[in-house]
């Protein structure tokens, strides 16, 4: 426990992490004229994996300053995504413009060391302290209350800050859902990732350059996603249960498990043809988690260090700037009229989980075995309704029309499954 108050030197908030969502909330805080100190683990530029944005993101990095510096950038234009079925047959592609004519629907494929540098120096360009090479030991609490972080210089200085406001960003370090024990693990998306990145395998061309492909494989026990960034420059991994991925194998080895994968993609085996692997395999294991709430009294929790959701949407860039985003309001509000209750900081939780279902279950119903293609074929007018989902608009009740015929066409074809099996019995 720490009852230290807050003096006029101390900030108004602190921000732990200095990812897309720590920079995204500690940017909007300074601009509505709140003092905000950050302090980040690292040292930036660092890898990390979440490339590929979607169009939704676009309305952040506006209210952010980001845009003319996107637009400015090298990063590869992203217009559509595609889907390749088991069979190796590429689905019609899901073009963002045809949808929504607007400059929103091109974003990025974007290498995370790249992007998320230019979002913490953007921070620091609207006045935002920014700490890097600083280890948060412990958020310091007065009861139930959040009075500030216990951080560690890197030579060995530890030091007390203090703060009305501490904002959990750290990512999967998940600091304050640990301590409190918040987090709920998704028990339908216990899965895995593996994945590299290639140099010189096959790319699109023209409007199809810059699309993000997934990538079923056979049996659909998994899928690949294929995203090509710049400098010829592509990320390729699967995604399976953790289960099949890692345990029910004779192999433990990254490299044989991701080759047996690719030999299981009829889509992606051309691809790769003549292509060179430039990095090592990484994995993340077992990540689909929600905390049960996002904040309490002096505390919000943003980013991944809130939840994280299967990356199959590529939503995750999306679902930290629009929660930094919606939270920094919360926060300064709350500020404003001296009120960082929990009922204050927690005000934008719903509306923000109710997007995240939403995802979600676009996410379960692909591995349930949707079809696109059939969903599309059987429901032409709802192609746009889809096409909004994959964009990121998940936070208008428009998009619920899709779920009923979504539901509809499971249905019909676990009959279908069961049928077979019961004919070659």
């Amino acid at each position: 426990m720490n009852t230290q108050a807050t003096t006029s030197n101390d900030p108004d908030v602190i921000v732990i992490g200095g990812g897309p969502s720590g920079a995204t909330t500690s940017t909007i805080l300074a601009q509505r004229g709140k003092k905000v100190h950050l302090v980040e683990r690292d040292h930036f530029p660092r890898f990390h994996i979440g490339e590929s944005l979607i169009p939704e993101t676009y309305w952040v990095l506006e209210r952010l300053g980001m845009l003319k510096k996107m637009q400015k950038s090298h990063f590869v234009k992203k217009h559509s995504v595609q889907f390749v079925t088991e069979h190796g047959k590429l689905s019609e592609p899901f073009y963002f413009f045809d949808n929504k004519p607007h400059e929103c629907s091109q974003t990025w494929q974007v290498l995370r060391s790249e992007f998320d540098q230019m979002m913490l120096d953007n921070a620091r360009e609207h006045g935002v302290t920014v700490e890097e090479g600083v280890r948060v030991l412990e958020v310091l609490f007065d009861g139930d209350r959040a009075t500030g972080v216990r951080v560690q210089y890197e030579d060995g200085t530890i030091r007390d800050l203090h703060s009305k406001v501490v904002v959990d960003a750290s990512g999967q370090s998940c600091l304050i859902q640990s301590r409190l024990g918040l987090r709920q693990w998704d028990p339908d998306l216990k899965k895995a990732a593996l994945w590299t990145y290639w140099k010189g395998a096959y790319r699109d061309t023209g409007r199809d350059e810059g699309a993000t492909i997934v990538m079923q494989t056979k049996g659909k026990k998994g899928w690949f996603w294929y995203i090509p960034l710049h400098d010829d420059i592509l990320s390729v991994g699967v995604v399976a249960s953790f289960d099949y991925l890692f345990k029910d194998r004779e192999t433990k080895d990254h490299e044989k498990i991701y080759f047996e994968e690719v030999e299981r993609c009829p889509g992606l085996i051309p691809r790769l043809e003549g292509a060179e692997r430039v990095a090592p395999f990484r994995v993340m294991k077992e990540y689909s988690y929600r905390a049960t709430k996002a904040a309490g009294d002096g505390w919000v929790m943003v980013g991944d260090a809130f939840g994280f959701l299967d990356p199959l949407y590529s939503s995750g860039v999306l679902l930290a700037l629009a929660s930094g985003n919606l939270a920094a309001d919360a926060i300064a509000d709350g500020l404003d009229k001296g009120d960082t209750s929990e009922a204050q900081l927690r005000s934008w939780e719903p509306n923000f989980k109710l997007g995240m279902d939403r995802m979600r279950k676009l996410v379960c119903a692909f591995y349930d075995g949707f079809s696109f293609g059939r969903f599309v074929k059987r429901n032409p007018t709802l192609k746009g309704r889809v096409t909004d989902l994959l964009i990121g608009d998940l936070f208008e009740e428009k998009v619920d029309v899709v779920w009923e015929p979504m539901e509809e066409i499971r249905l019909e074809q676990e009959a279908e499954k069961l049928a077979k099996a019961a004919s070659t019995m």
